[in-house]
């Protein structure tokens, strides 16, 4: 005899047959528009490729042990185009992996797409094929994201505390100025510093100006309670203003005094130098390169692994909860901020003791912004936001590189490097959420 079950019973989805939320039919409808543009436009540049012959640097220049090598273009395209094939299968099907699989297999993508990229940008550049090289992006990504990294690790800090840091700028532009003037001092009193640690003392100088900024960002933000985001556009105007008034300070006669500050070394790790294609760029760097290194991990230890780190989240998050189990909340935001300035003085220390030298107005050009956008297309973790920071640096020395190529327009390379950051936010960050307090001044009682 058979039965038939009739009611809400019926109606009941099998255990066998689980239900897909929103969130990922979005993810997966993502990923396939996503993956089929990608995989369309690297099959346009690899039907283009008329010339295959290319030159490669594996350096960032020629020397002894970097010689230019030929290669294959339509290879090299081709083979592009098989990644994002496969990648947009897996869309497709609904089996692109999640967590550092999928972020790796998404990593792949964007590699493929550089490659085939570059292989249509430099074909037909003059007779006979490729005559220009394409050189080791590493070592330009390393010096522009270097800055940014730092810059991002203040955000980070003062955003989970709860403070929004739109001063990142104004700590960068004060780093830098005061980095060259340290420096440059040190150098012209040669009876108290070395000359090998004159541009370490200048290192002092950008922390002193970048946690005095903070200091100015925490007084009003947490004293007075001052509306964050306008605090922060404040803090560049003063910060751009004040450095430009400072540098027409200084007489021409006593530039070499206030304004010839001393560029750190590259120091070589043994060992780690010599791999292949990376080791040069990663390892054969200066100090504040490896203080950057250092920092990502610290900072990450420190919010993640310790118990002020679980403080500094918890006050950015429900600062009325964390106050009633003994938290003071504002101490806790007031350390957080003033740590994101001894990093955000190092970034700005970058642009003059770590790369150029002499202080110039306007020097970091608005990278504090972007390191800020990092923070946020980070998600407000270390990692991420450095991670962010790498690529937005990336996307900057493929600018670099491709400025004298002629197909592609110079005004699309000017924007490239956010109109990627825009894509990736839009398009693979998508939704992101603040600390839950982020920029909400907390009054106790």
């Amino acid at each position: 005899m058979t039965t038939t079950t009739t009611g809400p019973a019926a109606a009941s989805p099998s255990p066998e047959a689980p239900v897909r939320d929103r969130a990922d039919v979005r993810r997966q409808v993502r990923l396939v528009i996503t993956f089929g543009l990608v995989l369309a436009a690297l099959v346009v540049f690899a039907l283009l490729i008329e010339d295959p012959k290319f030159t490669y640097l594996l350096g960032e220049k020629r020397t002894a042990e970097f010689t230019p090598k030929d290669a294959n273009a339509t290879v090299i395209s081709w083979g592009a185009v098989v990644v994002a094939a496969i990648a947009l299968v897996l869309a497709v099907l609904d089996r692109f992996p999640r967590g550092w699989k999928g972020a790796l297999l998404g990593i792949l993508v964007g590699l493929a797409f550089y490659a085939g990229f570059l292989m249509w940008a430099y074909t037909d550049q003059g007779e006979g094929g490729f005559q220009a090289f394409i050189a080791n992006p590493i070592p330009g990504t390393i010096r522009i994201a270097t800055p940014l990294v730092l810059g991002a690790l203040a955000g980070c800090l003062c955003e989970r505390a709860g403070v929004i840091n739109i001063a990142i700028e104004a700590q960068f532009l004060s780093g830098a100025f005061f980095a060259s003037v340290f420096s440059s001092i040190a150098y012209s009193s040669l009876v108290f510093i070395p000359v090998a640690l004159c541009a370490v003392f200048g290192l002092l100088g950008g922390v002193l100006a970048g946690v005095l900024i903070a200091a100015m960002l925490g007084w009003f933000a947490l004293r007075y309670r001052v509306n964050q985001v306008v605090l922060g556009v404040v803090l560049v105007a003063f910060a751009t203003g004040l450095t430009s008034f400072l540098l027409g300070q200084i007489p021409s006669d006593h530039k070499e005094t206030l304004n010839d500050p001393q560029v750190l070394e590259k120091i070589e790790i043994p060992v780690l130098a010599d791999i292949p294609v990376v080791g040069d760029a990663l390892f054969n760097q200066t100090l504040l390169v490896y203080l950057m290194y250092a920092s990502v991990a610290l900072v990450t230890f420190l919010l993640f692994q310790t118990r002020w780190g679980l403080r500094v989240r918890a006050v950015g998050e429900h600062p009325k909860a964390a106050d009633t189990v003994g938290i003071q909340v504002n101490r806790v935001r007031w350390q957080a901020v003033l740590l994101g300035g001894v990093f955000a003085g190092l970034g700005g220390a970058y642009y003059t003791v770590g790369s150029t030298g002499a202080f110039d107005r306007e020097v970091s050009a608005g990278t504090g912004f972007i390191a800020l956008a990092a923070v946020i297309m980070g998600r407000w973790h270390p990692v991420g936001a450095t991670f962010a920071a790498v690529f937005f640096g990336f996307m900057w020395n493929l600018q670099n590189q491709l400025s004298f190529v002629q197909p592609v327009p110079g005004e699309l390379l000017g924007a490239a490097p956010y109109l990627a950051t825009i894509i990736a936010v839009a398009g693979f960050v998508g939704r992101v959420r603040p600390p839950a307090a982020d920029g909400e001044p907390y009054v106790k009682g």
